[in-house]
This record gives structure tokens, sequence and C-alpha cells, in this order.
């Protein structure tokens, strides 16, 4: 990864989100996409980071179920 910094790893530790986020431009992304190719920690951490994020996604969109409002309201303090 030659276009990387002197440790590949911390270069792509710092363009994860960018790339996740598809911010960086096509020679940074295929740096990125090089160095993970032949990085298995740095595979790992991405796939950690893509599936968290799509974890994050679909916990957004669940309601939450009634029961736990009422007992999440129930522990409310009033402000004054």
């Amino acid at each position: 990864m030659s276009g990387f910094a002197v440790d590949p790893c911390d270069k792509c530790e710092e363009v994860l989100q960018p790339f996740l986020d598809r911010e960086l431009n096509e020679e940074e992304r295929a740096l990125a996409e090089e160095h993970l190719s032949l990085c298995d920690y740095c595979r790992k951490r991405y796939r950690f980071e893509e599936e968290l994020r799509r974890f994050v996604r679909q916990a957004a969109t669940e309601e939450m179920p009634p029961e736990l409002k009422s007992k999440l309201a129930e522990l409310r303090t009033p402000l004054l």
C-alpha cells in the first residue's frame, strides 16, 4: 500500500469511516480496498464497523415496546 503512510494500518484506521461513508476520492478508495484485501486485521475491523452500522440502522427503525415506554416514563423525574 505504497500510497499510505509508514504504517498502512494506521492510515487505514484513519480513512475507515470516510471509506464506509463513501467520502474518499477514487485514489484513496483504491488504496483502502487494496489494503483491506491484504490485511486480515483491518478487514476484520472493516467488517465489524460495517455490521455495527447495519445494527444501528436496524435498531433505529424498530419501535419501542409500549411496556418499556411505560417503565421509562415511571422512572422519569420532574425537572422542577
